[in-house]
């Protein structure tokens, strides 16, 4: 008996040494990804920067410079449901190598087009569409990868630390592209963003990524049938959906806040003051960053991640009432540094609840639903505020003498309305997901996929069975 005893607790010892190193080397692994990842990620924040400066200029047109924006978000929603197939049925490091290097050779050619002054406003769009493109193909593969490379308990710190890099790039890299323009062009600008995607294709060439076990089932099934898997994944999983279906909702709400922050700041404010605003939101969000990196975050993440949308929809209010920018940069500051804990703890949820061999296509319709309603809010928001809300806070106007004696009259008080009345959409959608009894219990009602100090469970054939008993999924 005690033979037998002292065995298991040899093999109990050498299973979580064997785990401990896997762990291990999954972090190094994972610390080498991100460093080359950051270090792309600053060279497209130069990249952004010169890109639309060089626009703007050369066009003199608002609408032209924000094409480049509906470029983007075209190319994200086509592309991620596919992306999500190839991330679960083709090598997801392979997957990463080229669109790395599809990136590069996008910059690689507006740069050649600036230095031989050549490129011209209308090449910039579908170069931009299959930059992002290629970005979408990256979207659900790296992410996917994240969660085979990292314990479950440090996904959140892990997607802090993608988060912090990315803020950084958005303080450094307009700061620092400003003064290269001037010292090597345009052109320069642009190839130093070629040159930074080919540093992250050397940091993914120095690593193995595993991929997750694949059943012959999957090679052979249908690209129609693979696409609309994870649709159906997310439908038999009522608490993920309306997780994704919240996400769609804010971001139509967040994406108009976004497009009329500057011209509410530019109505009674100079661009410097525009300036300061944008350079505090940054920092909020990078702080944000750094303290989910520290913190993780709680064990009820998805009651977290509406606790902070609340927090950003009573922001909404504070930055409409009244034209003052300390109180709207203090409003962006607080605003930004909430957006970590909501990407990151939503992240950790779906890698968490979602099984491996899965994960690309259930993420890559995740992705395209909740960025579905970015476009269409992008571009009504001109209108609404241009025809419809600004008339309203004229001298005069319909609202002039009602709301107007609140919040004031004159230019920028109707997209100050607009905003309060988005917190209050912002605040009836939190309303109606909080009465979601599937949400609230999500973390509870749906086992996890990545066991803590484990291996992953099941397939996720197996597990779309086990939420809706007698029921398959198509073309399975």
């Amino acid at each position: 008996m005690f033979p037998l005893s002292r065995n298991r607790a040899r093999a109990h010892s050498s299973n979580m040494a064997g785990a401990m190193r896997q762990s291990f080397q999954g972090m190094r692994r994972f610390l080498i990804l991100w460093a080359g990842q950051s270090v792309s990620a600053l060279g497209t924040g130069l990249g952004s920067f010169a890109l639309g400066v060089w626009v703007f200029k050369k066009t003199g047109s608002a609408t032209q410079f924000a094409m480049i924006s509906v470029a983007m978000g075209l190319a994200l929603i086509i592309m991620n449901p596919v992306s999500g197939v190839l991330a679960d049925r083709r090598d997801r490091r392979q997957l990463l190598l080229l669109s790395n290097v599809g990136s590069g050779l996008m910059s690689l050619i507006m740069a050649a087009l600036l230095y031989y002054d050549r490129l011209q406003p209308w090449h910039i769009f579908p170069i931009v569409f299959v930059m992002f493109s290629c970005t979408a193909i990256q979207g659900p593969a790296l992410l996917a990868s994240v969660s085979l490379l990292v314990p479950r308990e440090q996904l959140a710190r892990a997607s802090g630390m993608t988060q912090t890099a990315r803020a950084a790039s958005m303080i450094i890299g307009p700061l620092v592209a400003g003064v290269l323009i001037g010292m090597i062009g345009y052109g320069g600008v642009i190839l130093i963003d070629c040159l930074s995607y080919f540093v992250a294709v050397a940091t993914i060439l120095a690593i193995r990524i595993p991929n997750p076990p694949r059943t012959e089932a999957e090679d052979h099934q249908s690209l129609l049938a693979s696409l609309t898997f994870g649709w159906t994944y997310l439908r038999r999983l009522p608490g993920l959906f309306a997780l994704v279906g919240l996400f769609t909702a804010t971001n139509f709400c967040m994406a108009m806040v976004q497009v009329l922050l500057t011209p509410l700041i530019l109505s009674f404010a100079t661009p410097v003051a525009l300036g300061t605003v944008d350079s505090m939101a940054a920092a909020g969000l990078l702080l944000g960053s750094i303290a989910l990196t520290i913190w993780g975050g709680p064990q009820r993440r998805v009651a977290g991640v509406m606790i902070c949308f609340a927090v950003q929809a009573v922001i909404l209010f504070l930055g409409g009432v009244k034209p003052s920018i300390p109180l709207i940069a203090t409003a962006a500051v607080v605003f930004m540094f909430t957006l970590p804990f909501i990407n990151g703890w939503t992240q950790v949820v779906l890698q968490s609840k979602v099984a491996p061999d899965v994960q690309g296509r259930v993420f890559g319709v995740a992705g395209m639903l909740s960025l579905a309603s970015v476009p269409v809010s992008a571009l009504i928001a001109g209108p609404l505020a241009d025809r419809v809300f600004e008339p309203m806070f004229a001298p005069g106007g319909a609202l002039a003498g009602t709301v107007g004696r609140l919040i004031g009259v004159g230019p920028g008080r109707g997209i100050g309305f607009l905003f309060v009345l988005l917190g209050t959409v912002t605040l009836a959608v939190l309303g109606l997901a909080s009465i979601n009894q599937r949400l609230r219990r999500l973390e509870t009602e749906i086992p996890d996929a990545l066991p803590e100090g484990g291996e992953a469970k099941a397939t996720g054939e197996a597990s779309l069975q086990e939420a809706s008993p007698g029921a398959s999924a198509p073309g399975y």
